[in-house]
């Protein structure tokens, strides 16, 4: 199963509230990701997000908030090098 195909079932089972589930694949994109692409490329931080919308629907939010706050760092660290190069 390709890496995009696994983030989009996890995304149905976020959809059908089987967060458990959609949680344990998004864990595994992540790693994947992380990995192949490393910690600040775009699909990973996707990633990152999308497991933190699933800790949110299972009520866990610290967790979720520790991973949308970390990605935001991320996203806000790119822009700035990205803005620095140009």
């Amino acid at each position: 199963m390709t890496l995009n195909s696994m983030a989009n079932l996890a995304a149905i089972y976020n959809n059908q509230g089987r967060w458990k589930e959609a949680e344990e694949l998004e864990v595994q994109v992540l790693q994947m990701r992380k990995r192949i692409l490393g910690e600040e490329h775009p699909f990973t931080l996707t990633s990152m997000a999308n497991l933190a919308v699933t800790y949110r629907n299972q009520g866990r939010w610290k967790e979720a908030e520790d991973l949308e706050v970390q990605v935001m760092q991320m996203r806000k660290g790119s822009l700035e090098r990205s803005i620095l190069l140009h």
